[in-house]
């Protein structure tokens, strides 16, 4: 391949076969892929999950991962969270005209690398060139599809008061990372982004227990802003306890210092899980067998007064409204 990208990699001529063949079919070589035909053909029975999401993340590489397996995970994510088993994904490029051709191939070896520790397959997708200035070196778009484990599947209406609220680990480590690395912030140190895939936890816990009413990726908002739609979907009140939700201290510092709330920042390797009381402490045990989930715990309830709201009793024994996040805390943090 050439160094950088020169926009005839966009025209579908040979510069768009030699980038297709030398870079992503390179590292998503399957049997589905190698067909090469406008669209795939897949194998798949009985009820489906699907989701798309775009990525356009800056820095392109930060402590943690990279724009590319956070694109894999996020998608593979979002279909666990319907408490599916995640296929197949396919992935579209925006790239900028002038792109290093050597970070272009790093992040999509991270794709394949995301891709297979997922247990998932690239089988199609698209690659746009665009003018220089038109898009920041690159964005992507990945659909991922996957099979239902069962019916009903978990859903933001499907709390109930006396749930018990669980998360599989600590908040708001990706957010922090994303801005500790655009603004070069020195003084955030030991902090990593949790991008990964659930997608084992989530069938660990569907294995583990026979009612699970949600399933919550906390992305954008952080667990603040995912209760409250969660709270609104499904006219319930969720409290919880301050001093139970997990931070790590560099995160709680890295906050304190830049006057920012964990609960408000992004997680790219968390699941929020909302099950029956009695059936929380299985669902806890299943989530510590991944090790996505050994930091999992309880962290509140679901209760059926003040009907769409998220309380936080806090650790000198008050109450605090969390409601959803205003304005844009962090952009493009994903």
């Amino acid at each position: 391949m050439d160094k950088c990208l020169l926009l005839d990699a966009g025209s579908g001529g040979r510069a768009s076969q030699r980038l297709i063949s030398e870079c992503f079919v390179r590292h998503f070589a399957n049997p589905v892929l190698a067909t090469m035909d406008d669209a795939a053909v897949l194998d798949l029975n009985g009820p489906l999950a699907m989701s798309t999401d775009s990525y356009t993340v800056t820095p392109l590489f930060f402590p943690g991962g990279s724009i590319g397996s956070l694109a894999i995970h996020g998608t593979v994510n979002d279909v666990s969270m319907m408490g599916a088993e995640p296929r197949y994904l396919t992935c579209a490029f925006v790239l900028e005209e002038g792109l290093d051709l050597e970070i272009l191939d790093r992040v999509v070896a991270d794709m394949a690398h995301a891709a297979e520790r997922s247990g998932v397959c690239i089988v199609t997708g698209d690659t746009k060139v665009v003018p220089r200035g038109a898009c920041d070196g690159m964005f992507i778009n990945t659909t991922g599809i996957g099979t239902l484990r069962r019916q009903p599947a978990p859903s933001g209406h499907g709390a109930r008061p006396g749930d018990a609220v669980l998360v599989s680990g600590a908040m708001g480590d990706h957010g922090l990372t994303i801005m500790a690395a655009r603004e070069h912030l020195s003084f955030v140190e030991g902090v990593a982004s949790d991008s990964a895939p659930l997608n084992g936890l989530v069938a660990a816990v569907m294995e583990a227990v026979s009612e699970v009413h949600v399933l919550r990726d906390p992305t954008r908002g952080g667990l603040a802003t995912t209760l409250n739609e969660i709270a609104q979907q499904s006219h319930v009140g969720i409290v919880l306890e301050e001093d139970r939700i997990p931070v790590h201290p560099s995160v709680a510092g890295g906050c304190s210092f830049l006057g920012l709330d964990p609960l408000y920042l992004a997680n790219e390797g968390k699941c929020i899980c909302i099950v029956p009381q009695e059936y929380a402490e299985a669902a806890l045990q299943a989530m510590r067998t991944s090790e996505y989930g050994q930091e999992a715990c309880c962290i509140g309830r679901v209760q059926d007064t003040q009907p769409g709201r998220v309380i936080l009793r806090t650790r000198i024994g008050g109450e605090r409204f969390l409601g959803m996040l205003e304005g844009a805390l962090l952009p493009r943090i994903c």
